[in-house]
């Protein structure tokens, strides 16, 4: 499988911007874990830190599921990885954690994120809070918000997979 990136156009709107920076950085983080078994995929950066590709593939997936399915439309299923006793869980991992199924959660988090988030319009106030701010949230901030997410663990990923195999690159 090889991963295609694409900018969004220079001439866009803002929506399809927005939504095309934050399916790039989507597209760079897949990037940074293809071609790598599950053993590399859960190699951490630098001990002591457990900050890991594959780590990061399930924060996403977290990440994802939080403000686009609590904040944005006020439906909360809980945390998928990490739990009150565990704050970290996502990055703790074990033998038994793989790509197949932390890609497919991801995925998953994704499509029920562009759907959710197809009911809005970017001025539009997100149905529920965040535990960040008290302040009304729309979906333009939202959309910003997770560019910025993406593209600081795609710095995290870059770092990583040099680490990991040597590659470098966007």
């Amino acid at each position: 499988m090889t991963t295609q990136r694409t900018e969004p156009a220079t001439d866009a709107d803002e929506r399809s911007m927005l939504e095309g920076w934050l399916d790039y950085h989507r597209r760079t983080l897949e990037t940074k874990c293809e071609g790598l078994d599950d053993a590399q995929l859960r190699t951490a950066s630098v001990p002591p830190s457990e900050l890991s590709l594959l780590g990061l593939v399930r924060h996403m997936a977290d990440v994802k599921r939080g403000w686009f399915r609590k904040v944005l439309a006020n439906d909360d299923p809980g945390p998928i990885y990490y739990s009150d006793e565990d704050r970290d869980g996502e990055f703790h991992l074990t033998e038994a954690d793989t790509w197949a199924e932390a890609y497919g959660t991801w995925q998953a988090e994704i499509e029920i994120a562009r759907h959710n988030a197809a009911r809005f319009g970017l001025d539009d106030v997100c149905e529920g809070t965040s535990k960040f701010t008290d302040r009304p949230i729309n979906l333009r901030w939202l959309y910003t918000h997770m560019i910025e997410e993406y593209a600081r663990h795609n710095g995290h990923a870059d770092l990583i997979r040099e680490r990991v195999d040597g590659a470098t690159g966007e």
